[in-house]
């Protein structure tokens, strides 16, 4: 498998290799750190949560049932570094292509060094780039991922919003088409964290109205993205400006948008987007960005049209993958032939009503 790639690309994956193994020789059983009583209160209570999400996700939801999240690693604090990277006039994401996974829109590396050394590489070569953070990752089932010490010592809703996430992505994963999986991921998280969670404390608990507000931000911050996003796309796409002139134009785009997210802010009920563009903007991190939260509105019309039940939602999405073709484009189809056909039916019942009246 190795043969086809370049050499970068082979030592990106003995660093991966040798960064998972490392992660999963440190990763401990969950029932024997349980039962050394050894974590503060409120991680334990998290870290037995978890085998009761797993099963709400496979038994409720329709997702894969995994060997992962049974294990915990208690040494590392943060398990992957992304790096992303996008033309200066282009809104669209550099990919690399690995067997498996196919082409991803990003990097990850077990240690910061590694990920500034890969950023400063796609620097030179005049590209936008944005380092991240990620608390959990996914291997598609490969191998049995592990908790990190970080997400039992968030709260409650982060999560079971990561572990449902996570779990997405090892029920369905299409290759190459990294913002239909990320947001389809985000839906099933956010969506079915809420149902989790009222389940299991109740309607009322705080940490339900924590889950309904961060959907409500979730729907605010995606309707922001894709205002910024799309007046981005006219300046880069038009055709009489230079690329100096775009340059320096978008900064224009990013100063009024930003003043635009500042004042949205006080609407927010949580603080899940307040160190939004702290770090300053660029296509990279607005893009990586875009991944997860662009699409979320367009998620959202499918799950209503499939009677709001994430596990018909996941079926109906497992269908859509199995054809060819860009899945965000069909989706977008479905959904706009599904507005044409509730408009008419809606409107045939009035129509009628007239032709009796005459």
């Amino acid at each position: 498998m190795l043969l086809p790639l370049t050499g970068c690309q082979v030592s990106y994956l003995f660093h991966a290799a040798a960064g998972q193994a490392r992660f999963l020789y440190h990763a401990v059983p969950v029932e024997e750190v349980l039962e050394r009583n050894s974590l503060p209160e409120a991680e334990k209570r998290r870290l037995a949560l978890v085998s009761r999400i797993k099963e709400f996700g496979e038994t409720e939801l329709g997702l894969k049932k995994s060997g992962s999240y049974e294990t915990i690693n208690l040494k590392t604090q943060v398990p992957v570094y992304t790096v992303s990277a996008a033309p200066r006039d282009k809104l669209t994401l550099v990919t690399w292509w690995f067997p498996v996974a196919g082409h991803v829109p990003y990097l990850g590396f077990f240690d910061l060094e590694s990920a500034r050394k890969e950023r400063d590489r796609l620097l030179a070569e005049d590209l936008d780039t944005f380092v991240g953070r990620a608390e959990a990752y996914s291997t598609l089932g490969w191998f049995k991922d592990p908790l990190t010490l970080n997400l039992i010592q968030g709260s409650d809703l982060n999560l079971v919003e990561t572990i449902l996430h996570e779990m997405t992505h090892t029920t369905l994963y299409v290759k190459g088409q990294g913002e239909f999986n990320e947001g389809l991921a985000q839906l099933i998280g956010k969506r079915g964290a809420l149902l989790f969670i009222e389940k299991t404390f109740g309607p009322s608990d705080p940490a339900a109205q924590e889950a309904r507000d961060s959907i409500s931000d979730e729907g605010l911050f995606s309707s922001f993205l894709v205002s910024l996003l799309s007046d981005l796309d006219a300046l880069y796409k038009d055709g009489q400006h230079p690329y100096s002139l775009k340059l320096s134009e978008r900064e224009k785009v990013f100063s009024r948008h930003l003043d635009k997210f500042n004042a949205l802010r006080d609407r927010m009920r949580t603080r899940r987007f307040a160190n939004f563009g702290q770090g300053g903007l660029n296509n990279a991190y607005l893009m990586s960005v875009g991944l997860y939260h662009r699409h979320y509105d367009l998620f959202e019309s499918v799950l209503a049209q499939n009677g709001n039940s994430l596990r018909e939602t996941l079926l109906f999405f497992q269908a859509l993958a199995q054809g060819k073709g860009n899945l965000m484009d069909k989706t977008r189809e479905w959904v706009s032939l599904q507005a044409a056909r509730d408009k008419e039916a809606s409107s045939a019942p009035r129509l009628r009503s007239k032709e009796m009246a005459f």
